[in-house]
């Protein structure tokens, strides 16, 4: 039997410290269990997905005769096996749980087959035939939009008088490119197990991020209210996204499978069918008219974004319009038009993943960024400084403005969706880091090297991040949660956030021992669980501690507050003058240990447990005109890559990486660096080595890792450093912290951009046109990089 750990006198705030991660340990041992690794109930079965192999077509019916004479398969599922809604319960309403009457593409599930044990059963679901009468498909955004084919309305933010600022620029440029999706590549699968309870009553293990919504889905798929469900989650081997709506598909699947055969069923996706199931992050395809002065300040933009999303919307429409509030990045831009069109393709349904479409948007700019430098002769890091959101005064216009665009701001501070940049650190930051990195002098060194090798070139690019934090569904932020003391002083919290290797419930424990004044060993944070914090908010957006975080201190606050009245009373003082530090509790009179405080506390009927409730303040927003104020606050930072190519093969490595990046006041500087370093990672993969790759039919053709090449050890850069920003957060959120899940992924963009200098390079010592656009779409593979060097 363990006894609480005990208390130290002399222990310091949890909060700040470079504290392990709470399962780290236990990962590393491998006695953390995930959903697979759970024991499973007595009968449990096992189930497996047929998948359509036709991207687009009228099915006409299902041959499971095979499958069922297979010795240990118990059923097969079809639509006609729901008994609620045949819709997810998702918010467009626009997804069959199974395909019925059309599949849509590659991968669809029309069906499940049961059997004993998974082996079984995946064999079993290849052996149903579908009759499907084979239609045209759609695999393109730009044809997509070409037919007016769109999973929702475009959307369109004008400010000012974009056409024209362009047209009377002193130059101009126009150009166009594509960047790809993205697999998500968790290390665990989609996975769930569905197990029926008593009285119609059902609990569910998943691995999501938004156990929530899982409840809600599988209620509505099973015809049941949602206290009839339990969804629970300790802990994911990865998410990034792609556990946010689509592991409720997994889920619903799993429950009505068990729903049909009365029994426990888990589904557990292997890589290639979750790779050609589940959705990407988006592709996008730019379409860009820019108007510039001599210095490179922009004047004005006119951006088209055209977003594959796939089949249907999913949280394509969110995505979309984060895409539109991150095309700005760190640069005023006075007279702008974007235009963003939501294109229905055959493929898998685009879903969010880290960024959200910010990174789809900020790539944009950044790359025009880079254009301008190369049309003016000038250095792009210049050029950036130049157009950086200010305080200074907005350009006048006296002439009418088109219908439907805003005014111009007075001063540089205000973004085209109409949020002022109230705690700009842009330029201090990435004067800074440039510093630091001794820029100035490495570019001129890179220039002097480049004249002189005769075939490797190498690149150097800065570039900056501001990246909204908060839901842009406001209703999103907020979150609940629950403190328990016991009588023997150690601590229990559950929060409505989920575990997937980002630390979460790391700096919530220790959020709440400093509130408690206790040491962190004493604070276990238990699964997310529905039956505990209801209606809780997917653990995204970045804002999983925001939002817990503050709601758990809430909670802990309210404890702490019951135990000074409690001492105030024995001791006869004012509770402000109650201390709690260290496993203490002082009072001008006494010293006593924290868990004696507890037990007789207890002893006297003093409530010892509590709820916690958050919401974000201060921010608005209009979904009609896409106005307001979305986000909290904004994240910075700015990196500095230095790449080099081999222009005869296209071979790319990253030499050295350099960032600065806000964190504000760092909860964990240990856990922080970490999703700085993977984030960056993860971007890098998105821009350089990780290509989708769809056959003309619509198959996926990269559903593995011998053909979907994410990033290895010998990716890295052998020189990386990583500094924060040392400023807390201007906003008054939890520690004076900031979020860091997904702004660090946009850093990567500077590696992007240090390709497209060497590539740019490369082309000039051959003769071509190397002074504007360059003829490169992302992710930047040898091929392409090659092509780049040679095209003329």
């Amino acid at each position: 039997m363990n006894a609480a750990p005990p208390l130290d006198a002399a222990a310091g705030p949890a909060c700040g410290a470079p504290i392990a991660h709470e399962s780290a340990r236990a990962q590393v041992a491998g006695r953390a269990p995930y959903v697979d690794d759970l024991p499973e109930p007595r009968g449990t079965l096992h189930a497996a997905p047929i998948l359509s192999p036709v991207a687009h077509g009228r099915l006409r019916g299902l041959d499971v005769s095979a499958a069922l004479a297979l010795p240990g398969v118990r059923a097969v599922v079809t639509a006609q096996d729901i008994p609620g809604d045949p819709v997810l319960a998702a918010f467009a309403h626009d997804e069959p749980v199974f395909a019925r009457d059309t599949v849509q593409h590659v991968g669809q599930v029309i069906g499940l087959v049961v059997a004993d044990d998974m082996r079984t059963a995946r064999a079993a679901a290849r052996a149903v035939r579908a009759d499907i009468e084979a239609l045209p498909a759609v695999l393109d955004p730009r044809t997509a939009h070409a037919h007016g084919a769109y999973v929702l309305p475009p959307v369109h933010v004008r400010r000012g008088d974009a056409a024209t600022a362009i047209a009377q620029a002193p130059h101009r440029l126009r150009s166009s490119f594509s960047v790809g999706g993205q697999e998500h590549y968790y290390l665990e699968g989609q996975v769930a197990l569905a197990i029926p309870q008593e009285q119609d009553q059902w609990t569910v293990l998943s691995s999501t991020q938004h156990p929530g919504e899982v409840q809600h889905w599988v209620a509505h798929a099973l015809g049941l209210a949602s206290h009839r469900v339990r969804v629970e989650c300790r802990r994911m081997g990865g998410g990034f996204g792609g556990k946010e709506t689509q592991a409720g598909h997994v889920a619903v699947w799993a429950a009505l499978a068990a729903h049909k055969v009365g029994a426990p069923v888990k589904l557990r996706l292997d890589r290639d069918d979750d790779m050609l199931i589940t959705g990407k992050r988006h592709p996008f395809a730019y379409d860009y008219a820019v108007g510039f002065d001599d210095g490179g300040r922009i004047l004005g933009l006119e951006l088209s974004m055209y977003v594959d999303c796939g089949f249907l919307a999913d949280l394509s429409g969110p995505v979309a319009d984060r895409a539109v509030f991150h095309s700005d990045n760190a640069y005023f831009v006075p007279h702008v038009a974007l235009h963003s069109y939501r294109c229905r393709t055959h493929k898998q349904s685009a879903t969010a993943f880290r960024g959200f479409g910010g990174p789809q948007g900020m790539i944009a700019i950044e790359t025009l960024i880079g254009d301008i430098a190369r049309h003016l002769g000038l250095d792009p890091l210049e050029v950036s400084r130049r157009n950086l959101y200010d305080d200074t005064p907005a350009p006048t216009w006296a002439a009418p403005l088109p219908a439907g665009s805003t005014p111009l701001p007075l001063r540089r501070d205000t973004t085209p969706y109409q949020m002022r940049v109230e705690d700009n650190i842009l330029r201090p930051l990435i004067d800074t880091l440039a510093e630091r990195c001794r820029y100035a002098q490495r570019r001129a060194a890179i220039a002097d090297w480049n004249a002189r090798s005769p075939v490797l070139q190498r690149g150097l690019a800065l570039t900056p991040v501001k990246f909204g934090i908060s839901f842009t569904a406001t209703l999103f932020n907020q979150a609940g949660a629950l403190v328990h003391v016991y009588t023997d002083g150690s601590v229990l919290v559950n929060h409505g956030g989920t575990e997937m290797g980002q630390g979460l419930h790391t700096k919530v424990a220790q959020i709440v021992a400093d509130e408690l004044g206790v040491p962190v060993a004493r604070v276990q944070v238990s699964a997310s669980d529905t039956a505990r914090v209801p209606n809780a908010s997917a653990t995204a957006a970045s804002s999983g501690t925001d939002l817990n975080g503050r709601a758990a201190q809430y909670a802990a606050a309210s404890v702490r507050q019951n135990l000074a009245a409690f001492v105030c009373g024995l001791d006869g003082c004012g509770a402000g003058e109650i201390r709690f530090e260290g496993g203490w509790v002082l009072s001008p009179k006494a010293r006593r240990r924290f868990d004696d405080v507890v037990r007789e506390a207890y002893a006297n009927r003093i409530q010892l447990w509590s709820d916690g409730f958050y919401r974000t303040p201060k921010i608005h927003y209009d979904k009609a005109t896409l106005t307001g104020r979305p986000f909290y606050y904004f994240a910075y930072g700015a990196a500095c890559t230095e790449v080099a190519i081999d222009p005869l093969t296209g071979e790319l490595r990253v030499l050295a990486v350099n960032v600065l990046h806000d964190v504000g006041r760092s909860i964990n500087p240990a856990i922080d660096i970490g999703q700085i370093e993977g984030g960056f990672v993860q971007g890098m993969g998105w821009l350089t080595t990780e290509e989708l790759v769809w056959h003309d039919d619509g198959r996926l053709w990269t559903t593995g890792a011998s053909t979907y090449k994410i990033p290895a050890a010998g990716d890295l850069p052998p020189h990386w450093h990583i500094d924060l920003w040392p400023e807390p957060n201007r906003e008054d959120n939890v520690f004076g912290s900031k979020a860091v899940g997904e702004p660090p992924f946009m850093l990567a963009i500077s590696v992007w951009e240090a390709v497209r200098d060497a590539v740019a390079s490369a082309r000039r010592r051959a003769g071509l046109l190397a002074d504007g656009p360059l003829p490169l779409d992302a992710p930047a593979t040898p091929e392409r990089i090659w092509r780049a060097c040679q095209a003329g």
